[in-house]
């Protein structure tokens, strides 16, 4: 590492990094961990100045330390768990303070002078450097788990960081800033404090140059993490940053000494303020833009005086202040494109004319001053090049030409001489092609110090101090910023812009340009023309590139020459990467030329080339070339061309002498195989043959000569697709090749040949898995799951992740068994024996760093778990358990300390959760957070997946059951309290995000489980003996340092827990009860009082949260008290939690409509935004307002909800006398709509205020149901729709909707757009409350109408009284401007989905269709009889005239639901919907528009026609006979009879088809019928109106009588036919007070025969029948009824029929007698017959 002669190669340094990460990894963690400190300042001292060699250049410096880092890295972050790291993490701040101490005392030696030309100054820097990159990295990684460290004064972690950020050398202060950046990222609560401590010092220290760019680049690195931070910074900061900037930059030409610094630390301070985003930065654009016109000259002519007057330290300065200003802009354009409008652009373009001036005289600037501009100047032109490459090049056009000319000087200077292809090309080749190139380009896990190697031994690698603008940046991964030298980055930039400029000029000045790279290359020579060539081609696939990707082409003959030689070129350049760069380039001319004969040429260039040349060079470039060209064009056209590719590939990968030859055409045959499709298949045969004999014939040691054959296999596997199912022989000689070719590579000892074997077996695997051998398969994947080749590991998961999809149980089967067969351990890693694959995976997740086969691992586990957690509960709960338990230790104290200390006596109820068995040792040690959080989420998934198998899962009677009959048998229920004790571990952790997942799953817990009745108690639940653990659980959210989202879930939780009525007791109650009030308490103070830790937006979430948590609390106790009322008129714990939330009621609504009023603000178009206040709203600020309006969005709707039914429950009567003082007393935010603050000058009437308050709810309602968007959730629909339903529950609001009828319209065609897009049932039935509640509104207001006129004009004439209702005096409904007609609309559409045949336009015409009626589901017949109730109300809300306009729909309708859903059910019973539209059609019938004067003819007109309709449904058309229930159409028939006024039902013709249909009844066998017609017709006969009544009795009377002397014949057998008798008998009854005078003697003389008839003596009466016995009871009980009350005929018959005297006689003896044995025995006498008659269930008539 550190000895040589002369300085160490490269490879030999990294080679021995290696070797110590192996070497550390041997020896294991535990080790590492005992010896850290040794280990640590062995490290350090190889960059120490006692090795002068491994620094002596910045560049080896650069590379020593990376190594140094990646030792590190791959050590302490690999194989320590968090409590060792946090140890190292101390260690590591030890290091650093005593290094810090030898700086300090080499500084404090001496004078000035001596100080600064002393070498020791950078004695320890790289020592630093890396302490402080690897303290971030760890730190970084612990995520809040670092938390203890910050605790523990002793280590003085943060002093030492910022102590060191004044260090003399910049590489350590920049090391020191990115520190900072780690931290405030792993700890969010830490960045605002650290950045005003920065911010602080950087005040303070302005005249000391070190501490000016030391702290100005903390600011930096600082804001640079706040969007890595969700809770953000206070947006205050922005205006401190900016105003400190300023100052610097207008401070900066006072002092020569600080002025370059000064103008660095201001620019680079507004650039890292850009990264904050439109919402910051809009607020200080105006002064930005006026900074960025003032850096640049106005003029020319200022450039010019410039000119003239500097001297080389102000030319130093000045550059270095205008490069910091276009980097600052080129920020803005990238961080804030919201805000580039058209004027701020004209803004921004000011000075650019006079930046590329400056640009074109920058070399001449170099002539005068010499090299110490040198870097200036480059880092100018970067600068101006990456902004210019942002904004649209329309912007610049005018400055095209020179800044054309000045790329191609920078790209063809003379003085360039590293050839840095490794920064240019690899963007500019296909990802695809870099893979034939060296291995060193490929991913690994050592990428980090591999760059090293590839760059060449002069090429600096990246490092921070080369631009400390990249602090800020967003990077990939948790590694430190790695930009290159400026010297490089300048042509990497140079070469993109080229590329957009070139693609906008003239053809002229194109050809220009072409001409000119063609000559720089001709007339340079050697290594020279070889970089010159390098930077030539870049440019040139920059630009055809981005003509290609902006669809533009290439016309003129002598363009496309000149590209095609500078192409060709580098086709046959000895570089690899700038042939592989060409061959793209190839293709992508021909793409833009877009010329079948020009592809062809060029294609023809290639056969050419390949037949005659015999070189490398030239067979590698252009055989590529060919693939390339397929690629973009697709199969060339022809399908000759296609054969002589193949053909010349063919030979080409057959040559044995060179194997890059062979790699490069197998590559291009692989890409040609892909794009060819199904052109192909003749080849593939001889394809796969060759494939098969090369994979043979070609030593191993040629590993990538066997990853081109393993392309080219997986090409064709994919083309050949499902077709490798086939079971003809040619198929399955093809699958066997396949096969037999991925077993050969399987074999191979390089690791990138076992991947590609791998994903060839996926991909047949996904096209053929029944002819893969699935186990063997998983042995290869087991056996290389811990690979250390990362390509290997990420080929493993892959197609682990596709098996699992279709196999899980499988695949998971085999590793076990495999695990358990070998001897020993497949993996060393992955203990699959133990804990099976899943194990093995989690194991895996907890070391990998990658982050896409981390996705991979987490996707495989997924897949797992969705089809076989349910199957093995035990095993996977036990899994996330170990994983959540393994670092409980470390947590679990302090919890039980938090929990003793704020219970006191009940500090024991929560210590079952802390008492840890010693189990042995655990599966998995220390895993990460990451992990934990993993595991936490999969519980929630394993909750998710048992809610939708097996009810049993949520049922622990039956859980219980289920598993004594079989112990096999596992349910989640019998794992309630593991669950409750990992969602405890996890919500009381160090880690912040842990804490969010273990309240998730707390919550997903308490919702799931909340109502299971616990069998051993009856009335408790399951949850109840939980609730100390939950209370546990919740308290440390509540502390005073939690952070607002974890307080916000926890807030969540508390309110579901309440909610949950899990527990019954309101003291017990009262523990979580208290958190939500100190909550309430912490936010009354409103946005002022909490945290300035993290931005305004922020504390609006915790606000919101408390409030949302509240609202439900409120709204559930609000039900429940409901529900009491209705059950029982006890109060419970109902009326105590309703009691709970009352006491804080009065805050809370102030609280609950202030928040409303704000969501209504935010949610108003931005048109309005000038009218919003200025200082934001209640618990928001104007600044934050779009971040907290997505707060606003996740909880509005409970707090509407809340809300509307606060302001019910006071009855819009809520006169506040203590509103003066209430506002004196507690600080409640006023708002100004809500209740104007007391000092307010104009107070607002009680009127006003409720109308506030009723708009403020209608209006949110609306405006949410108006624009639903997809993602709406149907809580917040629900919600809405419940608000309403509140609102029109109560008086004063009805009448407000009542009396104005445009918003009662607006609200039903909102209404009715719900119901339109939104399916659920639930959210349909309470649109239609809200929709019947508006039209009860509208009655009530006609009705008062009628009354006040009534009262009015008392004594005017009845004819002059207005028409009030709908229709007027007119009856016309007008469409958009009538109630009636919306409402119409809307039940209409709900019935028509329901009941497709009720729309005559589906039907065909008007005509009944002969369609069998049909049963609804549950859902469906609530949704129909809802719309009838609404429909029966119509007519009542229109003057006489408009309700004839409406009748007809509303009978039709009717009794089209009656004719669909009449069907015949057991026992007689009518349909939902039938019984509803019969009450339906009552309601209109006995309507009181029928008998109003005005519309009486025309509704008895209509009555008529629907009662011809509904007879009409009974006769069979075209002879199809309808099994529609006779019961639901008679019943109709006789509510038309009843409920309408004679006149309707009297006409002859309706009257005999009536009677005609209760004739066919009468007759009808089915007994239930004749039961129910008896009922009906008991009914009629009883009607008062004898012009009514009277035909149906002559009709029918005699058709009774003789049905029931049929049964007296036969005397009954069965309970029916007695029921059938007593029904009769009760018509025949009711008969007799109907009769006139002189018949009724002749009706009881009928009567009393049948009864006495069925009379026993007390002989018979014991042996006789319970059927007979009843019949006997009946008979005596209405004899002894009718007796009395006609004595007189009475005894006539008696005395003319002795038989039936006798009889009589004996029955009432035999009862005397039975009376007299009783009574001693028994207090009970039986009631006879009073139960056996059966009632319809409605009673509608």
């Amino acid at each position: 590492m550190l000895k040589g002669t002369s300085s160490v190669s490269r490879d030999v340094r990294v080679g021995v990094t290696q070797a110590y990460v192996v070497f550390i990894s041997t020896l294991g963690g535990p080790w590492l961990e005992k010896n850290f400190a040794v280990f640590l300042s062995h490290l350090l001292s190889l960059v120490s100045q006692s090795h002068p060699k491994a620094t002596q250049t910045q560049v080896d410096a650069v590379c020593c330390r990376r190594c140094v880092s990646f030792i590190l890295r791959a050590t302490v972050g690999g194989l320590l768990g968090e409590k060792a790291q946090i140890a190292a993490a101390k260690e590591i701040c030890q290091a650093i303070w005593k290094l810090k101490k030898v700086s300090d005392a080499v500084l404090s030696d001496g004078n000035l002078e001596t100080r600064l030309s002393s070498a020791n100054v950078a004695a320890n820097q790289h020592m630093l450097v890396c302490a402080l990159q690897e303290l971030g990295n760890l730190i970084h990684s612990l995520g809040t788990t670092a938390a203890p460290l910050f605790q523990d004064s002793s280590t003085g972690l943060l002093d030492g960081v910022i102590a060191v950020i004044p260090h003399p050398s910049n590489c350590v202060r920049l090391a020191a800033a990115w520190c900072l950046h780690c931290i405030a990222v792993a700890l969010p609560s830490s960045l605002t404090p650290l950045l005003d401590r920065c911010l602080e010092r950087l005040t303070v220290l302005k005249s000391s140059p070190e501490a000016v760019t030391g702290f100005s680049f903390a600011v930096a690195a600082l804001l640079g993490a706040v969007k890595h931070c969700p809770l953000g910074i206070p947006h205050g900061k922005g205006k401190i940053v900016m105003t400190l900037a300023e100052d610097l930059l207008c401070s900066a030409t006072q002092n020569s000494r600080l002025s370059a610094q000064r103008m660095q630390a201001g620019w680079l301070l507004i650039a890292a303020l850009m990264t904050l985003g439109p919402a910051v930065v809009t607020h200080h654009l105006a002064r930005v833009l006026l900074l960025w016109k003032c850096i640049f000259p106005a003029s020319p002519k200022d450039l010019e005086t410039e000119k003239s007057r500097g001297d080389l330290f102000t030319w130093q300065v000045t550059l270095e202040g205008r490069a910091g200003a276009l980097s600052a802009i080129k920020s803005f354009v990238s961080h804030c494109g919201d805000l580039l409008t058209e004027e701020v652009i004209q803004h921004l373009l000011l000075p650019l004319p006079c930046a590329v001036d400056l640009l074109t005289q920058l070399s001449s600037i170099l002539k005068t001053y010499g090299s110490p501009l040198k870097t200036s100047s480059v880092v100018y032109r970067q600068r101006l090049y990456e902004l210019l490459i942002l904004l649209p090049p329309e912007t610049y056009q005018g400055n095209f030409c020179a800044i054309l000319k000045e790329l191609t000087a920078d790209l063809t200077a003379p003085d360039i001489q590293v050839a840095a292809s490794l920064c240019l090309l690899p963007s500019l080749c296909h990802q695809n092609d870099l893979l034939i190139l060296s291995p060193l380009l490929q991913e690994t896990d050592h990428r980090f110090i591999e760059e090293q190697l590839l760059l060449g031994n002069g090429v600096a690698c990246g490092s921070l101090e080369y631009d400390p603008y990249s602090l800020y940046e967003d990077i990939e991964g948790d590694s430190v910023p790695k930009p290159l030298p400026p010297t490089l980055s300048v042509i990497s930039s140079a070469a993109k812009l080229f590329g957009i400029v070139c693609t906008h000029v003239e053809d002229a000045q194109r050809l220009l340009t072409l001409e000119q790279l063609l000559n720089s290359i001709k007339h340079t020579k050697g290594v020279r023309q070889q970089v010159v060539q390098l930077h030539v081609v870049s440019s040139i696939s920059n630009f055809l590139k981005y003509l290609a990707g902006s669809k533009g082409s290439l016309r003129p003959e002598g363009i496309r020459r000149r590209v095609l030689t500078l192409v060709m070129g580098a086709l046959e350049s000895t570089n690899p990467l700038l042939r592989c760069a060409a061959a793209e380039a190839w293709a992508r001319l021909a793409q833009v030329v877009d010329d079948g004969v020009f592809t062809a040429g060029l294609a023809q260039v290639s056969f050419e080339k390949l037949k005659s040349a015999r070189d490398v060079v030239t067979r590698t470039g252009h055989s590529l070339a060919l693939g390339s060209l397929h690629r973009y064009l697709g199969g060339i056209s022809s399908s000759q061309h296609l054969n002589s590719c193949i053909g010349i590939l063919y030979t080409l990968s057959q040559d044995s002498t060179s194997p890059d030859v062979q790699t490069w055409a197998l590559h291009s045959l692989s890409l040609i195989i892909d794009s060819a499709g199904a052109l192909y298949y003749v080849h593939v045969e001889p394809t796969l043959s060759l494939i098969i004999l090369l994979l043979l014939n070609v030593p191993p040691t040629h590993a990538e000569v066997h990853q081109s054959l393993g392309r080219c296999l997986n090409a064709l596997i994919t083309m050949l697709g499902p077709e490798l199912q086939g079971n003809n022989p040619s198929v399955s000689t093809l699958r066997t090749s396949c096969l037999l070719g991925c077993a050969v590579m399987q074999d191979n000892p390089g690791c990138l040949v076992q991947a590609q074997a791998i994903s060839c077996l996926q991909q047949l695997h996904m096209f053929a898995p029944r002819h893969v051998n699935l186990s063997s398969l998983v042995s290869s994947l087991c056996v290389n799951l811990c690979s250390p080749y990362l390509l290997l590991r990420r080929a493993v998961l892959a197609c682990l992740r596709q098996l699992v999809q279709r196999e899980a149980a499988e695949v998971s089967e085999h590793a076990v068994v495999l695990a358990k067969d070998s001897k020993e351990e497949l993996t060393p890693d992955a203990n699959i024996r133990e804990v099976g694959l899943e194990g093995a995976l989690l194991t895996l997740l907890d070391k990998e760093t990658d982050q896409r086969l981390c996705q991979d691992i987490k996707e495989t586990l997924n897949h797992m778990l969705t089809s076989m957690a349910v199957e093995k509960l035990s095993f996977w709960l036990k899994l996330c358990k170990d994983v959540l338990a393994a670092s409980a230790d470390f947590t679990g104290v302090t919890c039980v300390d938090a929990m003793q200390e704020e219970e006191g006596d009940r500090g024991d109820d929560a210590s079952v959760l802390t008492t840890r068995n010693n189990e042995k040792s655990h599966p998995f040690t220390n895993p990460r957070w990451a992990t934990r959080v993993f595991a936490a989420e999969c519980v929630c998934r394993i909750i998710k997946q048992c809610e939708n198998a097996n009810s049993a899962h949520f049922d622990i009677a039956l859980a219980q059951e289920m598993k004594k009959k079989d112990s096999r048998n596992d349910f989640l229920v019998l794992h309630l309290a593991d669950l409750i004790r990992m969602a405890f571990m996890a919500a009381t952790d160090h880690s912040d995000q842990l804490r969010l997942s273990g309240l998730e799953t707390l919550l997903v817990v308490i919702r799931q489980f909340a109502a299971i009745p616990e069998p051993e108690f009856p009335g408790h639940v399951i949850l109840e003996q939980y609730q100390a653990n939950v209370g546990a659980a919740l308290r440390p959210a509540f502390t005073s340092d939690t952070p607002p989202d974890v307080t916000a879930k926890a807030c969540q939780v508390c309110s579901a827990w309440i909610s949950s009525g899990v527990v019954s007791d309101l003291n017990d109650l009262r523990r979580v009860h208290q958190l939500l009030v100190s909550s309430l308490t912490k936010i009354q103070a409103g946005k002022e009082a909490l945290s300035h830790l993290y931005n305004e937006s922020a504390s609006t979430m915790e606000i919101l949260a408390v409030l949302k948590a509240w609202a439900e609390v409120y709204i559930i106790a609000v039900q429940s008290h409901k529900n009491h009322k209705q059950i029982s008129k006890t109060t419970t714990c109902s009326e105590g939690l309703l009691d709970l939330v009352h006491t804080d009621l009065g805050t809370l609504s102030r609280l609950w409509l202030a928040a409303l009023q704000d969501f209504a603000l935010l949610t108003l178009s931005s048109d309005f935004a000038s009218q919003l206040p200025d200082e934001g709203g209640a618990f928001y600020t104007a600044e934050t307002s779009e971040n907290a309006k997505l707060h606003y969005h996740n909880s509005w709707a409970l707090i509407l909800h809340a809300s509307a039914l606060w302001l019910t429950s006071t009855g819009f009567a809520v006169a506040e006398p203590d509103e003066g003082a209430a506002n004196l007393s507690r600080p409640v935010t006023p708002t100004s709509m809500c209740q104007g603050s007391s000092s307010s000058a104009t107070a607002k009437s009680p009127e006003d205020v409720y109308t506030d308050r009723f708009h403020l709810i209608l209006g949110t309602s609306v405006e949410f149901l108006c624009s639903l968007r997809s993602d709406a959730s149907m809580e917040s629909i629900t919600a809405c729709l419940h608000a309403l339903q509140a609102l029109l529950d109560v008086p004063w609001p009805r009448s407000k909707v009542g009396s104005d009828q445009d918003l009662g319209i607006e609200l039903l065609n909102v209404l009715h757009r719900v119901i339109l897009t939104r399916e659920s049932p639930s959210i349909q039935l309470a649109s239609l409350e809200v929709v019947r509640q508006i039209i009860c509104a509208a009655q009530e207001h006609v009705k008062e109408k009628r009354r006040s006129a009534e009262v009015d004009d008392g004594a005017a004439e009845k004819e002059t009284l207005p028409e009030f209702g709908e229709g007027k005096d007119t009856g016309g409904l007008v469409p958009g401007k009538s109630l009636v007609f919306a409402t119409l609309e809307l039940c209409v559409c709900i019935l028509v989905r329901q009941l497709p045949e009720l729309n005559p336009e589906l039907t065909g015409g008007p005509g009944v269709k002969a369609t069998k009626p049909q049963m609804l589901s549950e859902d469906g017949s609530k949704l129909v009889s809802a719309a009838l109730v609404i429909l029966s109300e119509l007519p009542t809300v229109c003057s006489p005239e408009g309700s004839i306009s409406v009748l007809p729909t509303v009978l039709y309708l009717t009794i089209g639901v009656l004719r669909e859903t009449a069907v015949k059910l057991p026992g007689g019973q009518l349909s939902s919907t039938a019984a509803a539209s019969l009450q339906a059609l009552k309601g209109i019938l006995s309507s009181p528009m029928a008998r109003a004067e005005k519309s009486h003819t025309a509704w008895t007109d209509l009555f008529r026609s629907a009662l011809t309709t509904v007879l009409d449904c009974w006769d069979p058309v075209d002879g199809t006979h309808q099994e529609l229930d006779e019961v639901s159409l008679l019943t109709a028939i006789t509510v038309f009879i009843l409920s309408t006024s004679p006149e309707v039902t009297t006409i002859p013709c309706l009257q005999k088809r009536c009677i005609e249909k209760f004739k066919a009844t009468l007759e009808t066998k089915d007994p239930m019928v004749q039961i129910k017609t008896y009922q009906l017709l008991h009914s009629i006969f009883q009607y008062p109106n004898p012009t009514v009544s009277y035909p149906y009795i002559y009709s029918l009377a005699s058709s009774v009588v003789e049905k029931l002397q049929e049964i007296d014949k036969r005397k009954p057998e069965d309970t029916i036919e007695l029921q059938i008798f007593q029904e009769g008998i009760k018509v025949l009854e009711a008969l007799v007070p109907v009769a006139e005078e002189q018949h009724r003697s002749q009706l009881v003389a009928c009567l009393l025969p049948i009864l006495i008839s069925f009379l026993l003596d007390e002989n018979a009466l014991g042996s006789a029948t319970s059927v007979m016995r009843n019949l006997h009871d009946f008979a005596l009980q209405n004899l002894m009824q009718i007796g009395p009350q006609y004595s007189s005929v009475f005894k006539n018959v008696m005395a003319s029929t002795p038989s039936l005297k006798a009889r009589l006689e004996a029955a009432i003896k035999g009862i005397q007698e039975s009376v007299k044995v009783k009574l001693p025995s028994s207090k009970h006498t039986v009631n006879p017959g009073k139960n056996s008659s059966i009632q319809l269930k409605t009673s509608f008539l």
